[in-house]
């Protein structure tokens, strides 16, 4: 009997992209605009998780009410300061990203990506890292009803690969990859170049964790179902 293939899916930024802290930086700008005062590293423990959530998080940490026309103010000034980033040539690929997507690509295992961000500012990173909407399944926040610690992006990811999530890596840097995986009953799979630590990903949920894309290249037989 054939065994199940292992498929990939993979976050975005902090995780292929080294794009994390022109988030952070981002949305502090867009926060500063708004009068809203909220400490850098506060922001970057939330980042990947939802908008709601996170505008949940804003209220409870600054009792400043979130309304939905001030939601989208912050929305577009968090992807005008995070592209003018992107344009200036500081949002790379992380080491090994390009040749992990290669490496899976030429082996035949199945992988998308699947990230909290809209596409108005993940074009950028799909961008950097030579992939092709077109071709390759591509999960935006826009495309879903919830994100991250909700399992939607992940398992609309797997749909659109054809496979099963229960067969598959969820490959992410913070505890909302995690967390996701855990409630999409796939394995996750945690990588340290977002800034969080390896019991926080452990804690999480994470089964394995590596130090980036190369490292996890490197090992690749530690997860990855032989064909």
């Amino acid at each position: 009997m054939q065994p199940p293939q292992t498929s990939f899916l993979f976050d975005l930024d902090g995780t292929l992209v080294d794009s994390v802290y022109q988030h952070v930086l981002a949305w502090k700008e867009a926060l500063d605009r708004e009068g809203v005062d909220l400490s850098v590293w506060r922001i970057h423990r939330k980042i990947g998780m939802s908008g709601g959530l996170f505008t949940n998080i804003l209220l409870r940490e600054t009792g400043l009410e979130i309304t939905e026309e001030r939601l989208m103010r912050l929305r577009t000034w968090h992807a005008e300061a995070y592209n003018r980033q992107a344009t200036q040539g500081s949002v790379r690929p992380l080491p090994g990203a390009r040749e992990l997507l290669m490496f899976l690509t030429e082996e035949r295992i199945p992988w998308a990506i699947a990230t909290s961000g809209r596409m108005q500012t993940a074009a950028h990173n799909l961008e950097a890292l030579g992939v092709d909407p077109s071709k390759v399944p591509v999960v935006t926040r826009d495309q879903v009803r919830h994100a991250k610690p909700d399992p939607d992006l992940f398992i609309t990811a797997a749909h659109r690969l054809g496979v099963d999530i229960h067969h598959s890596l969820v490959i992410g840097d913070s505890i909302w990859d995690m967390l996701a995986a855990q409630r999409a009953r796939a394995l996750g799979v945690g990588l340290l170049s977002g800034g969080y630590g390896q019991e926080e990903l452990e804690d999480a949920g994470a089964f394995r964790v590596y130090e980036d894309p190369a490292d996890l290249l490197k090992r690749i037989d530690e997860v990855a179902a032989r064909r």
